[in-house]
């Protein structure tokens, strides 16, 4: 970055809060006391984010007169719930391309069952009154390179030949009229398939939710030990345990109480800024009229969008991952990322220096090795889980509640039927081989980004065994 640009990058940060602006809004509800004393239920749900507060609003909807019980470490959403991007995407498989490398045969009822998915989710953001600023607004994919101009050609004449409908190739005229960067060379706008939301509000009303309909939320309550109890499962916290019949874990990237499954994520830690409100002229220099959600198509890819009282979420790049997988709120904060996004920013639409940014954040995500979650059972079938998300979670969380409730039921459905669902990813090495594979990859994206997008043996190889490295 030239001296200038990073002086101007630089001044732009210097009000930043260190804070997700989600969080930072005055209508956050107050915690919920913490368990004290042990209890018994039908249902156990261990964490209060999406994944957790799916599951336990959806078994009430099941069954209204099941007893569920979660429990949350801290306060719900305060994790990636409520710190994502807010885009709350259709796909379940992280976007059509994965899902159509990884299960060719079932992509059909894949994309089938994720466009119901959004559905339902804009339906119960309807019914419970959740007001979190939902927009069915859809995403553009951009190219600002000729290479990626040329793949996002190539990807959208494959939809269309594949019969997958609502997506409309742009090119450069077209995509500035809609969205006004000289970075951008084209896009791909998928219309419907992405939706907008303001993300901790919906964890809160989510949470709202499932109070209304009589699940006893405890916060503050760390899940320390999973064990069986006669025909139930035990789990400990610190002042008390619970007593269930089924345990639901919906903890993601926290270490999970069924240790044999720690070795299929590891911590990524992810980052973005929020400016300032943007003047009407301000916004009318950019355009953005149709309020969609954007991400550049590189390897190392930015996402970004409007808010509701517009402001522009920037976030990406930089995925850090810390040696031996391990969680450090240390690294919730990174300056050297911060400076790196806000020079990225006035690269992207230099026609808004001067902008500032009011909050500054980060934190970790999950992800494994196919990029899009996976599920299983243990002790029996009397505990479910669902982790592996990879920064899709915002709508996939809700299809990841069913099948856990599903696979909890001991039916088979239409989503336990699904390889998807059934298969595995390869598990993450020990140190220092993950490491030194991850930093390998990241290298290896980076350099084929400023190479017109040429893959190296290293990234090809990984291709062939189906990994590789998001977030």
């Amino acid at each position: 970055m030239a001296p200038d640009a990073m002086r101007t990058a630089a001044h732009s940060l210097s009000d930043a809060t260190p804070l997700s602006y989600w969080l930072d809004d005055p209508g956050k509800p107050d915690a919920l006391p913490a368990l004290t004393a042990d209890e018994h239920c039908d249902l156990l749900v261990v964490g209060g984010g999406y994944s957790g507060l799916w599951t336990a609003l959806l078994a009430k909807e099941r069954d209204p007169g099941r007893d569920v019980v979660l429990i949350e470490g801290n306060e719900s959403g305060w994790a990636a719930s409520g710190r994502n991007g807010g885009f709350c995407a259709a796909s379940l498989t992280h976007g059509l391309a994965n899902g159509l490398e990884r299960w060719p045969d079932e992509i059909g009822k894949l994309e089938e069952l994720g466009g119901r998915n959004l559905d339902a989710i804009e339906a119960a953001v309807a019914r419970y009154s959740i007001d979190c600023d939902f927009e069915r607004t859809g995403e553009i994919d951009v190219a600002t390179q000729p290479h990626q101009l040329e793949e996002l050609r190539q990807w959208h004449s494959r939809t269309q030949e594949l019969g997958f409908t609502g997506v409309e190739f742009l090119d450069r005229e077209q995509v500035r009229t809609h969205v006004d960067s000289p970075t951008f060379l084209g896009g791909l706008w998928d219309r419907r398939g992405v939706a907008l939301l303001h993300p901790a509000k919906l964890v809160w009303g989510l949470k709202q939710a499932c109070l209304e309909l009589g699940v006893r939320i405890f916060e503050h309550t760390r899940a320390l030990g999973l064990a069986a109890q006669g025909a139930g499962m035990a789990v400990r916290t610190p002042y008390g345990r619970v007593f269930a019949r089924q345990v639901a874990l919906g903890t993601n990237i926290f270490p999970s109480l069924v240790k044999r499954m720690r070795p299929f994520t590891v911590p990524v830690y992810d980052y973005a800024l929020m400016t300032e409100p943007l003047t009407a002229d301000q916004l009318a220099s950019i355009g953005w009229r149709n309020r969609q959600g954007l991400g550049d198509s590189a390897n190392q890819f930015h996402y970004f969008r409007l808010s509701a009282d517009n402001r522009i979420l920037w976030g990406g790049y930089d995925a850090i991952y810390p040696y031996g997988g391990r969680l450090n709120s240390d690294l919730d904060q990174r300056p050297e990322t911060f400076l790196k996004l806000a020079g990225q920013f006035f690269e992207c639409f230099p026609q808004l220096s001067g902008v500032r940014f009011s909050h500054a954040w980060g934190g970790a995500i999950d992800t494994c090795s196919r990029f899009s979650a996976f599920f299983g059972t243990a002790h029996r079938g009397r505990v479910a889980y669902a982790a592996g998300y990879t920064g899709l979670g915002v709508g996939a969380t809700r299809f990841g509640a069913d099948v856990m409730l599903d696979l909890l039921s001991g039916e088979e459905t239409e989503r336990t039927a699904l390889e998807m669902v059934r298969s595995k990813p390869l598990p993450f090495p020990p140190e220092p081989f993950a490491w030194a594979g991850i930093e390998l990859t990241k290298r290896s994206l980076a350099r084929a980004d400023s190479h017109g997008g040429h893959r190296n043996l290293w990234l090809r190889a990984m291709d062939r065994m189906g990994l590789g490295f998001d977030s």
